[in-house]
């Protein structure tokens, strides 16, 4: 599913306009994105939680070249679903 069917589905099943559905979907992505760029955590009961983590730098290797090449630590954005999410989908 991509951003035009997510809102076409919220738009259907809340009820509202396409329109709000996607001013909704937006305010939803900036705000969780603002909250972690803080070091927040965002959490939706039932759906699931978003927290920032952090990876330690390592070494790796190219796979064309076969050389081992520097990866810079950086922080990443991880998802665990909550267990409603999990039930529904097993």
């Amino acid at each position: 599913m991509n951003k035009a069917q997510l809102i076409d589905a919220i738009a259907a099943e809340a009820k509202i306009t396409k329109a709000d559905a996607k001013k909704a979907l937006d305010a939803f992505v900036k705000t969780t994105g603002n909250a972690l760029k803080k070091g927040g955590r965002v959490s939706l009961v039932g759906f699931g939680s978003f927290t920032v983590i952090k990876r330690s730098a390592r070494t790796g290797r190219n796979p064309q070249t076969g050389k081992p090449i520097n990866i810079p630590a950086k922080k990443v954005v991880k998802f665990k679903p909550g267990s409603d999410l999990n039930s529904k989908v097993n």
